[in-house]
C-alpha cells in the first residue's frame, strides 16, 4: 500500500521539473532573440509650420456721425442695416437763424459793392478836379517864366494851392476805394463762413458702409459736435473690408511679414476666406508678450459680420522638399538630438542629427541622415548601438 502511493508522487515531481526546465529554455530563447522595433523611412516632403490664432472681425472703419452745428433734425433718410455710398445724404438739419445769417451776409456784400462804386466815382471826380487844377497851375507857371511880373504872385500861390488840394483829394479817394474793397473782401469771407456752416446742415456719408446704429429721430434737437452734450445722428461702419487683430507671440514675431496671404476659417459659416497681413504694430506688449498684427479680409458681399470669430493660419515657416522623419524617431534624452538608424542586416546605429523645421508630426533633418534611411520610430529605451533588431 505504501509503495503504490510513492509512485504517483514520483511522477508528479518529475512532471514539475520538466515544465520548469521548458519555461527557462523559452525565456532564455526570448531574451536571446532580437527585439521587434517599429521603423520609418527618411523621405522628402514639404513642411509648413502654421500658427493658429483666434480673433474677432472688426469694421475697417467705424464712426459716429455728428453735426457740426446745432439744429433740429428735419429728415433722416437711412436706418439700421442700410448700405450707403460715399457722399450720400444721411440726414438734414433745420436751423432757421442760419437763413437770416445768409441774408445778412449777402446784404453786407451788396453794401460793400455799393461802397466800392461810390468810392470809384469819387476817385474819378477827384482825379478830374486835380487835372484841371494842375493844368491851371502849369499854365500860370509857364507865363511867369516867360514874362516875370506879369502875373501877381498871390494868383500863382492860389493856383499852386488848388493843385495841392486836388492832389490830396485824389489820395483820399484812393484810400476810400481801398477801404471799400477791403470791406467787400471781409463781407465775402463772412458769407463763405456762413455758407460753409449752412452745408453742415446736411450730414453725408464719409465712406461706403452700413448704418449700424441710429441715435436720433425727426424733430430731435442735435447739439454741435464740439459741445459736451453732443449726440451722434447715426453710426456708420465700413464692412466691405474687415480687419482681424491677432496677438502674435513674441517667439513668432520675427517671422510674420506684411503682404503674406493667410487662410481665415469662420467655423460659424463653415467656410475659409483669403486674408492678407496688412499691418504690424511693431511693438511687443509687455503685459502679454505679444504683438498686434492686423489681417485684412475682403467682404464685398457682406457675408462676414463684424463680431464673428475667425481662426487665422499664419504661415510662420516653410521648407519645400525637406528631408524629414517622424517626431518620435528623434531621441532628445541627451544634449544632442540623435536618431537610431537600422542598417543591414538589422543592426542599430546611433547617429547624431541636426534638426530644422518642426511640425505636429514631422521634423526636418539638416544633417546626419540621407534619403531612404530606415530609422526607429517610437520608444528607444533599451536599445543600444550595434544591437541586432527585427524591423517592423
Amino acid at each position: 500500500m505504501r509503495v503504490l502511493l510513492a509512485v504517483p508522487m514520483l511522477i508528479l515531481l518529475t512532471s514539475c521539473s520538466h515544465t520548469e526546465a521548458t519555461s527557462d529554455k523559452a525565456t532564455a530563447a526570448a531574451q536571446d532573440s532580437p527585439p521587434l522595433v517599429p521603423t520609418a523611412k527618411v523621405a522628402r516632403i514639404d513642411l509648413v509650420n502654421d500658427l493658429v490664432l483666434t480673433a474677432e472681425f472688426e469694421p475697417f472703419q467705424q464712426v459716429d456721425l455728428m453735426a457740426k452745428v446745432s439744429g433740429y433734425v428735419r429728415s433722416i433718410g437711412v436706418d439700421i442695416g442700410d448700405r450707403v455710398h460715399t457722399g450720400q445724404v444721411l440726414a438734414t438739419l433745420e436751423i432757421p437763424e442760419m437763413e437770416d445769417d445768409l441774408t445778412r451776409a449777402a446784404a453786407s456784400i451788396d453794401q460793400a459793392q455799393a461802397e466800392i462804386t461810390t468810392a470809384s466815382d469819387e476817385l474819378r471826380r477827384a482825379e478830374a478836379a486835380h487835372d484841371i487844377a494842375h493844368l491851371s497851375y502849369s499854365r500860370i507857371a509857364d507865363v511867369l517864366k516867360r514874362e516875370p511880373g506879369l502875373v501877381p504872385q498871390q494868383e500863382v500861390d492860389e493856383a499852386h494851392s488848388r493843385d495841392l488840394v486836388a492832389e490830396a483829394q485824389v489820395a483820399a479817394a484812393k484810400s476810400s476805394l481801398k477801404t471799400a474793397e477791403q470791406h467787400a473782401r471781409v463781407s465775402r469771407a463772412d458769407q463763405g463762413r456762413v455758407e460753409t456752416l449752412h452745408k453742415y446742415m446736411t450730414i453725408a456719408a464719409p465712406f461706403e458702409g452700413v448704418v449700424t446704429k441710429r441715435y436720433a429721430n425727426v424733430g430731435a434737437m442735435i447739439q454741435a459736435g464740439t459741445s459736451s452734450q453732443a449726440m451722434p445722428v447715426v453710426q456708420l461702419s465700413q464692412n466691405n473690408l474687415l480687419r482681424l487683430i491677432l496677438p502674435v507671440p513674441e517667439s513668432s514675431v520675427g517671422r510674420v511679414r506684411v503682404g503674406e496671404t493667410v487662410d481665415v476659417r469662420v467655423r460659424s459659416l463653415g467656410r475659409v476666406f483669403p486674408g492678407r497681413v496688412a499691418r504690424l504694430a511693431g511693438k511687443v506688449q509687455p503685459s502679454t508678450r505679444t504683438m498686434d498684427t492686423e489681417v485684412d479680409v475682403q467682404n464685398p458681399s457682406l457675408t462676414l459680420i463684424p463680431g464673428m470669430y475667425a481662426e487665422v493660419n499664419l504661415h510662420i515657416a516653410e521648407s519645400r522638399g525637406a528631408l524629414t522623419v517622424p517626431l518620435d524617431a528623434v531621441d532628445r534624452s541627451t544634449a544632442a538630438a540623435r536618431v537610431y538608424v537600422v542598417v543591414p542586416p538589422g543592426v542599430i546605429h546611433i547617429v547624431p542629427v541636426t534638426l530644422g523645421l518642426e511640425t505636429a508630426q514631422n521634423v526636418e533633418i539638416l544633417s546626419g541622415l540621407k534619403e531612404q534611411d530606415i530609422v526607429v520610430a517610437g520608444r528607444h529605451a533599451g536599445l543600444r548601438d550595434g544591437q541586432a533588431v527585427l524591423v517592423k
